[in-house]
């Protein structure tokens, strides 16, 4: 991975409490997982700063190698890394991401 686009994700992810690694943008997803973990944010009522992924191929491989996860989206609570789209909903159906969100 390219040591600059490193850095701009560990900057990302420390200097915001809650980061989604998206297709599109919260207004206009570009896929059906990104379009699921926007509402799925967007529900809980939490601020988040998105990060368009399509924008920058390093930025949409880099953050695939920096968490070894193969899909997107992503999401980062506090610097750590929750999962995608489908960990999001299943820690959101027993409240567990909701309880994430208050602890951090």
């Amino acid at each position: 991975m390219d040591q600059a686009v490193a850095e701009r994700i560990r900057s990302d992810i420390t200097s915001n409490d809650v980061v989604l690694y998206m297709n599109g943008t919260p207004v206009f997803p570009q896929c059906g997982g990104s379009a699921q973990a926007v509402q799925i944010l967007n529900m809980i009522g939490v601020q988040y700063k998105s990060i368009d992924v399509m924008t920058s191929a390093g930025i949409r491989q880099g953050i695939k190698d920096f968490s070894n996860w193969p899909t997107i989206p992503q999401l980062y609570i506090r610097g750590e890394f929750i999962g995608g789209n489908d960990i999001m909903r299943a820690m959101l159906e027993t409240g567990e991401l909701q309880a994430l969100l208050e602890s951090k």
